[in-house]
């Protein structure tokens, strides 16, 4: 233990007169979450903070499998329009509430009919939930639906506390209630959130921190130097071009994994007055904006070679990815050419960034790119949950923004493309789209499902409401007396079984 973290240790548990050391564990975020609400909420760092905060119904492996969190056990009827799930025995939230099926009931419910809800079209299949025993519960769908597992082991799939959230209404995001490893204590907007260990947490043994404070810092060089400096145990989202640095040292342990998400440039297409204009309302300068990319050259300068160039919701490596349609090679000529047929010489357009050094070195070689194209970039950085905000409100005609992946195609797609889609900022709309991404759901057969993604892909590929750059890896940071961490696919930092040697 450095001298800096074991003085910060005798400092935080000096009140502790009698009783053993706290142990603390600060992690170093990239951005501010948005509200902590499981139905509000749509940031990677919220689900972050969420991992410790609320359990979920299903959970998942390293390797991707669904397991049991607090559903033990599940099984689906003969013709798939049935999901029963028996319960978890001796669960309860935070604020004493004891979880069972009728807490299931109501947060699916919740989900399903609030309307500020963002996780209505994640649910759209499931047209009822009865308690059929005291820790039993029964989906009935509408139709076959491949992704409902993959939902309910993320943010629709988290359980918060029925009581709270009917006393709290739209501010349960300010003092949440879950069931999670470790319960809310405080929240200071843009500086630190705040959990302590939750004693009566069914798996509390496995939980070895007992306070753990989430510090967002969007300066990638910042926090790392926190970390070199004691002030963070670990961080999440190095900088590719500090890898080699944290590798070779000796104080810090470094983990990456290939991640489930991407990164991109959502497109205002009808979302209110800012999505009517030449770019948003004409798909051909939209084609050769992207044509104008070079999305290898992105990764090699930019993410050292850690990041896969990519043109689809899933990477290249994905079983998903349609083959058909390769990430493009960057063909100005074809770009100027498009913006010809368009009847456009020059055009102004304006990016949101998020206020963090890598995606605003990436965008702004974008910026020198498409300018040979005939593109005039302006940049705005803006802290990321308010890029978000602007983002829902239509206030943006370009936004840098990506999603951090889905164990589902389904969960990179759906709901960004289809007409009534829960986080479709874009508001675009293709009837024939949105017929393909349902068809998709309702069929367990895979070959059957790509093919009807292959076909969504055809379309979105003219449109473009996303033009997509690349599929990050996921890259961790932490100091050497961290152990027992697993890197997941899906980016997640899980605290069960982790500790801190002195």
């Amino acid at each position: 233990m450095t001298l800096k973290r074991l003085m910060a240790t005798l400092l935080a548990s000096a009140a502790l007169t009698g009783s053993a050391m706290a142990v603390d564990l600060r992690i170093g975020l990239q951005e501010d979450p948005d509200v902590l609400d499981p139905d509000q909420s749509r940031t990677f760092v919220g689900r972050i903070v969420y991992t410790s905060l609320c359990d979920k119904l299903v959970d998942i492996t390293p390797d991707l499998e669904y397991v049991p969190q607090l559903a033990t056990e599940w099984s689906w009827s003969e013709d798939g329009r049935q999901l029963t799930m028996q319960l978890r025995e001796g669960a309860t939230f935070h604020d004493g509430t004891p979880f069972n099926a009728e807490a299931v009931v109501a947060n699916i419910d919740r989900s399903q009919n609030l309307p500020e809800s963002r996780r209505q079209s994640e649910l759209a299949s499931v047209t009822g939930v009865e308690a059929t025993g005291e820790y039993e519960v029964v989906f009935t769908l509408e139709a076959p639906d491949a992704t409902l597992l993959a939902q309910l082991s993320d943010r629709a799939g988290m359980m918060i506390s029925p009581t709270a959230a009917e006393e709290a209404g739209l501010d349960f995001g300010n003092n949440p209630v879950c069931s999670g490893p470790y319960q809310f204590v405080e929240r200071v907007q843009q500086d630190r959130i705040v959990l302590e260990k939750f004693a009566d947490y069914w798996n509390a043994d496995n939980y070895h921190f007992d306070r753990v404070t989430y510090l967002p810092i969007p300066d990638t060089t910042v926090r790392l130097a926190n970390l070199q400096a004691g002030d963070l145990d670990m961080l999440e989202r190095l900088a590719p071009s500090d890898a080699p640095a944290v590798q070779q040292d000796e104080s810090l342990i470094y983990e990456d994994i290939v991640g489930l998400g991407y990164q991109g440039i959502t497109v205002n297409i009808d979302n209110g007055p800012n999505g009517d204009n030449p770019f948003g309302n004409e798909a051909k300068l939209r084609q050769a904006f992207s044509l104008a990319i070079d999305r290898n050259a992105i990764n090699e300068v930019v993410f050292q070679g850690t990041a896969s160039p990519g043109n689809q919701h899933v990477p290249p490596s994905s079983p998903w990815y349609v083959q058909d349609f390769p990430v493009p090679e960057r063909d100005v000529e074809a770009a100027r050419a498009l913006l010809e047929e368009a009847g456009v010489d020059r055009m102004a357009v304006e990016a949101q960034v998020p206020n963090n050094p890598v995606q605003q070195q990436m965008m702004q070689m974008v910026q020198a790119m498409v300018a040979e194209a005939g593109f005039d970039l302006s940049l705005k950085a803006t802290e990321f949950a308010s890029m978000l905000s602007a983002q829902t409100a239509g206030d943006y005609q370009l936004s840098q923004v990506g999603w951090s992946g889905r164990t589902d195609p389904d969960g990179n797609i759906h709901q960004f493309v289809t007409c009534e889609g829960g986080i479709n900022d874009s508001k675009y709309c293709n009837e024939e789209v949105d017929r393909l991404l349902n068809a998709a759901r309702e069929t367990n057969e895979m070959e059957e499902r790509k093919a009807l993604y292959a076909e969504a892909q055809a379309i979105l590929n003219e449109d473009l409401p996303i033009i997509y750059l690349y599929h990050p890896s996921w890259i961790w940071a932490l100091d050497n007396t961290i152990e027992g961490f697993v890197a997941y696919p899906d980016g997640m930092i899980r605290l069960e079984n982790v500790t801190m040697a002195e």
